[in-house]
């Protein structure tokens, strides 16, 4: 999980982790091809990241009219900053970006099949709901079960849940995993590639250094010495990770079927 460590995590979700981590998938995306396999699927990861994100603002900030402070502003602090650098973040030209439509964009220059996602949010714009979309979109498996999993947390309107499922559930383990294979492909073809190396970049410099140990010691307030929420919260992140496992048994089998 970058550099955040889970020794001080107050969950037990080592072994989910550790399973995530040593995941066979990471030795076979080896070349463009293969890592465009993992895009298609990744990137409904990182749209439902920002689903997962808003939860977390309607939760701990005031989002209504008339505006009321809420009872912790070091939790404001952190979840509008996160979504300051997540909905609006700086791009290399100069404009913002979500970083989905950075990632989005990345897709296209990589020539990753957009055809899934595009078809999905055209979904959500025309009114579907996202289970809706998802079948409207004809996705694998794995990945109706990881949105699924996150959008139903996201809509529990349980602060130390949604915590738990933004702390364990988020993207940490890409650019860890795959920021030497980008970087290697962006060397050989800068055209298609640097937009996706820029993205990593990003995640490692705001997420690794900076998000995911705050997000830890919110996640440990909202949880508190509550027996309860802990165990809610555990649950919460076990779902979550066993939800990334799943979808990477999806996305390893289609990496084996190209050869």
């Amino acid at each position: 999980m970058t550099k955040a460590s889970t020794s001080q995590a107050p969950l037990e979700v080592r072994d989910l982790v550790t399973a995530v981590r040593n995941h066979a998938l990471y030795a076979n995306v080896t070349d463009d091809r293969s890592l465009r396999v993992v895009m298609r699927a990744h990137v409904f990861a990182v749209w439902d990241f920002q689903s997962l994100l808003k939860a977390l603002q309607r939760e701990l900030t005031c989002v209504e009219v008339p505006w009321l402070p809420t009872p912790d502003p070091a939790a404001r602090r952190l979840v509008n900053e996160i979504v300051l650098d997540e909905e609006s973040d700086e791009t290399p030209w100069g404009t913002h970006l979500s970083h989905f439509e950075l990632y989005h964009r990345a897709m296209v220059e990589g020539e990753a099949d957009t055809g899934p996602i595009d078809t999905f949010t055209a979904s959500l714009r025309d009114g579907d709901t996202v289970e809706r979309a998802l079948d409207i979109a004809r996705v694998a498996g794995g990945v109706k079960s990881f949105v699924t999993t996150t959008m139903g947390i996201a809509r529990s309107r349980s602060a130390h849940r949604i915590a738990a499922a933004f702390s364990f559930g988020r993207e940490d383990i890409i650019p860890e995993m795959f920021e030497r294979l980008v970087a290697r492909l962006a060397d050989l073809d800068p055209r298609r590639w640097s937009t996706f190396r820029y993205y990593l970049e990003r995640h490692i410099e705001r997420d690794g250094d900076k998000h995911a140990p705050a997000a830890r010691e919110l996640l440990a307030r909202l949880c508190g010495s509550d027996p309860t929420r802990k165990l809610e919260a555990e649950v919460a992140a076990r779902s979550c990770l066993t939800a990334r496992i799943a979808l990477w048994d999806d996305v390893l089998g289609d990496i084996r079927g190209l050869s």
